[in-house]
C-alpha cells in the first residue's frame, strides 16, 4: 500500500494550517472592526467610521450582517466574506466601494431597529417612508457620500440619487 496520498493528506493540513495560521483566519468568524480594515480598499471607511458617532456604539457587523439568528448571520457573513476574498484575489476591487442590494436591505432593517423610537415618529409624519435611512443621513456612518479609495468625493462619481 503506498504511503504517498496519506503524505500529501498531512502536506495539505500542514499547508491549511499555516495558512489559517498567518492569516488569522478565525479572527475573520468575529466582529472586531478592525478585522473588516485588514483590507486596505476599507481603510476610509474604517477611517470614517473610527472618527464618526457609530463607532462608540456599533461595529460593522452590527450594521451590516442580519441579526436574526446565528445562522442566517454566519451565512450572510460567509457570503459576504467569499466575495470580498474573490474580488481581493482577482484585483477586481471597485474604485467606488457600495453595498449591493441585499447588503442595503440588511443595514436598513439594523437602522430602524437600532433607531425604532425614531423611525417611528418619522413613520408618523406625512412623508412617504420609501427612502433608505441614508439618504438622508448620508454622512452618518462612513463620512461624506460614504467614502471611498479617491483622493477626493467627485459628484460626478458619487451622484446623491
Amino acid at each position: 500500500m503506498s504511503k504517498l496520498p496519506i503524505i500529501a493528506i498531512v502536506v495539505a493540513v500542514l499547508a491549511l494550517g499555516y495558512f489559517a495560521l498567518v492569516s488569522d483566519a478565525a479572527s475573520y468568524g468575529g466582529s472586531a472592526p478592525e478585522t473588516c480594515a485588514n483590507c486596505h480598499t476599507m481603510d476610509s471607511q474604517y477611517e470614517n467610521w473610527y472618527h464618526g458617532g457609530h463607532s462608540k456604539f456599533a461595529k460593522c457587523t452590527d450594521c451590516h450582517l442580519p441579526h436574526d439568528n446565528l445562522v442566517v448571520y454566519y451565512m450572510e457573513k460567509g457570503r459576504q466574506g467569499a466575495k470580498d476574498t474573490y474580488a481581493f484575489v482577482t484585483g477586481n476591487i471597485p474604485v467606488m466601494i457600495r453595498a449591493e442590494e441585499k447588503t442595503k436591505e440588511i443595514v436598513q432593517e439594523n437602522c430602524i431597529h437600532c433607531h425604532q423610537d425614531a423611525v417611528e415618529t418619522v413613520m408618523m409624519g406625512e412623508q412617504p417612508f420609501d427612502r433608505y435611512c441614508w439618504d438622508c443621513h448620508r454622512d452618518v456612518a462612513h463620512g461624506l457620500r460614504g467614502a471611498s479609495g479617491v483622493p477626493y468625493q467627485d459628484s460626478n462619481l458619487y451622484p446623491t440619487k
